[in-house]
């Protein structure tokens, strides 16, 4: 049966900001609607900028209980005290990092558009899948289409993410059948981000 209750939402950070305004921006926008999760997703694979930008915004978000995962640093995850990892390529890395961080942290895979990559993560121990790009299309031009998810909802317990390219056309129509959307430059490219974030969510009622 589709989910009929209004989805969560999975917040992203930009690929990189400024560690001195942006959690007071950050805290804005968590203050402004619940959060149920934040991704550290920064483009640098630098380790010394993730773990400055770990700890700017990691006490941002846990004064107000929302978990912060990382992109695909396990082991990052483990030594800054996060709260789990999401994972980048569908089934390939979720056991070992089930097993790494243990049974209470999330773990979630991005599964591009693929069904089948989503089943199997969700075997793996996969806590989440994220499907998309909804719009703006990956290198091979494909996209995650409303029939993914809408099958997704009715046939799979698994939570299910809507990734990518996200407006208030997209989000209408899926919000009866996704659990949460993440979301990231569609609010920061914005002066006001907090405001960006409403406009998004009125489109989910």
């Amino acid at each position: 049966m589709a989910q009929t209750e209004e989805p969560q939402l999975y917040l992203l950070t930009p690929p990189a900001f400024d560690l001195g305004t942006f959690p007071d921006r950050l805290a804005r926008v968590l203050d402004a609607a619940p959060i149920a999760c934040l991704r550290l997703s920064l483009a640098t694979r630098d380790e010394d900028t993730i773990l400055r930008a770990a700890d700017a915004i990691r006490d941002v978000a846990h004064a107000r209980d929302v978990a912060l995962v990382i992109d695909t640093h396990v082991v990052l995850a483990e030594r800054l005290g996060l709260d789990g990892v999401h994972l980048p390529d569908g089934a390939r890395s979720v056991r070992a990092a089930r097993k790494a961080l243990g049974a209470d942290a999330i773990v979630g895979s991005h599964c591009g558009t693929s069904r089948h990559a989503g089943m199997n993560a969700g075997e793996a121990g996969a806590d989440y899948v994220a499907f998309g790009p909804v719009s703006g299309a990956l290198g091979d031009g494909s996209t995650a289409e409303p029939e993914l998810f809408a099958w997704w909802s009715e046939m799979i317990e698994l939570p299910v993410v809507a990734e990518g390219g996200l407006d208030a056309e997209h989000i209408r129509s899926l919000a009866p059948v996704t659990d949460f959307f993440a979301l990231g430059e569609e609010i920061w490219q914005e002066e006001d981000a907090a405001a960006a974030l409403g406009d998004l969510i009125a489109a989910m009622r």
